[in-house]
């Protein structure tokens, strides 16, 4: 890393917004190293707060706010882009993620964003293979969350595979164990649930392959070292140790009943589910034994980034493998993204539009924008949006492909205002402004080809711009003029007002 990252970000902090736990770490920026300097952890549960609606209880949402109240502490007058804060499962699920995002921002004053499963997974083995010694041959790694189940095979630091099943300790609890009781009938539904889930991902895993497997929960943690103080292992989960502890589980009866070494008090409660999904993750794919690293979902958000001030950012990779797949012109791209960010630094002050996120936004929709013309010609601006925003984006969160799917939606023709303010009237009206900077730079070169383009300034008021042509440029260029007057119409129907000049 860069000295002057050092100084911009001595500190640097992540936060993961897990179904059954919050935790946050902080680090020191040490030029290509990372100090971790504090961890901390708590049992929210935000997901056994989630009604067959989908809906967060209050109660639930609480217990996660007031927990993130402490950690607001920890990270107090850290800048902006020195924080991640990544939302998993629950909040995925919850129709009413939104407020809970609103009222965590509030009281962080950085943005959460709800990742994939895909994403997680991702980002949880980049935190194990940061945590572990450099191993010849790939890895699995299992991560057992409160609400999913990730699973990941990679080589070194590189993720090959990446998968996410929607099974985890507090939903199985939920759904098998609500009142504690254990007994072999519901340990075998829970059991035979997660096999049946199994059944989508492992073929594939299989023909991955792997050399070692390893798992980075509270659970498979707390499974080892139950497993340990039985005398059945070093650590490391077994096969063996996994029956021993479904007998000793069957002897109990009850989760209050729950007394072994190895498992706190706070685990008692979804250690049943825990274990059945473990049991199950072990006869799909045939393992013998697991070994555990402390490096997870809030290690890897740390390192991404990292990367992302490092010029390592995955974001740029996932971009040109999409503009690769749907071969995208990678001339004309580059000469659209030149002209936008060009009249971006012409009207950043007077729009509001002066954070990185703002430039970076732009870069990304002016690269994609014809992503779609590799399915259809006809509403390829449609095709493209519907590509980026459904797809598994690397290093994009759920909401920065929602904005770059608007983006590329409204390059042409009518701009979906509705879908624009579905972000909120100011964040909504940012984005608003952003398209209109990539609708002109696209009619800048609407005709294709590397002719010279005229030098133009750009003003902008609160509701209009204006652009000064070269004086008779537009009168020996009619094309782009009709262009510009069309354009007129367009914006006209989302309340702002172009010239051309």
């Amino acid at each position: 890393m860069p000295q002057k990252l050092a100084e911009s970000f001595p500190f640097i902090a992540a936060i993961d917004l897990g179904s059954n736990s919050f935790h946050m770490v902080l680090a020191k920026a040490d030029r290509t190293e990372l100090r971790l300097l504090e961890r901390r952890g708590e049992k929210v549960q935000l997901g056994a707060g989630l009604d067959d609606q989908r809906q967060l209880s209050e109660e639930a949402m609480e217990r996660g706010l007031d927990c993130l109240r402490r950690f607001a502490q920890q990270i107090n007058g850290l800048p902006k882009g020195a924080v991640r804060i990544v939302a998993t499962n629950a909040l995925r699920e919850a129709h009413n993620r939104n407020e809970f995002i609103r009222r965590a921002n509030e009281i962080l004053g950085h943005p959460a964003e709800v990742i994939s499963g895909r994403e997680e997974a991702r980002l949880i083995y980049l935190g194990v293979s940061h945590t572990l010694p450099s191993a010849a041959g790939k890895r699995l790694v299992v991560d057992i969350g409160g609400g999913s189940t990730e699973f990941i095979i990679g080589e070194n630091f590189e993720p090959l595979l990446c998968e996410s099943l929607q099974m985890g300790s507090v939903s199985y609890t939920r759904n098998h164990f609500a009142d504690g009781k254990i007994t072999p009938a519901r340990y075998t539904r829970a059991y035979t649930a997660a096999r049946l889930e199994l059944m989508a991902i492992e073929n594939a895993l299989h023909g991955q392959g792997w050399q070692e497997a390893v798992g980075s929960s509270g659970t498979i943690r707390t499974i080892g070292q139950a497993i340990q103080e039985g005398g059945y292992s070093n650590g490391e989960v077994t096969a063996e140790g996994i029956s021993w502890l479904k007998r000793k589980l069957f002897k109990f009866g009850d989760v209050s009943k729950l007394d072994m070494d190895g498992i706190k008090p706070d685990r008692r409660s979804i250690f049943p589910a825990g274990l059945a999904i473990l049991e199950a993750v072990f006869n799909a794919l045939s393992l013998q034994t697991m070994t555990y690293s402390d490096g997870a979902l809030r290690e890897g958000v740390l390192y991404d980034l990292l990367g992302r001030h490092h010029h390592e950012d995955v974001r740029e990779r996932t971009l040109g493998s999409l503009m690769e797949r749907y071969h995208v012109d990678l001339e004309q791209a580059a000469r659209v993204e030149t002209k936008a960010l060009s009249a971006l630094e012409q009207v950043a002050a007077a729009w509001n539009l002066e954070d990185e996120s703002h430039r970076e936004l732009l870069s990304w929709a002016a690269r994609v924008h014809e992503v779609g013309l590799d399915i259809a010609h006809y509403q390829h601006h449609k095709h493209g949006a519907y590509l980026i925003e459904h797809s598994d984006l690397a290093g994009f969160s759920g909401k920065d492909q929602q904005m770059l799917a608007l983006l590329v939606r409204g390059h042409r023709r009518n701009i979906p205002r509705d879908r624009f303010a579905e972000l909120g009237s100011e964040e909504g009206d940012k984005l608003i402004r952003l398209c209109i900077l990539l609708r002109v730079a696209i009619l800048f070169h609407h005709i294709r080809g590397t002719q010279e383009m005229p030098r133009v300034q750009f003003r902008a008021g609160e509701r209009e711009l204006e652009l000064t042509f070269p004086e008779g440029w537009l009168d020996a260029n009619p094309l782009t003029q009709a262009d510009f007057e069309k354009e007129a119409e367009w914006l006209r129907r989302v309340g702002y007002r172009i010239q051309a000049r």
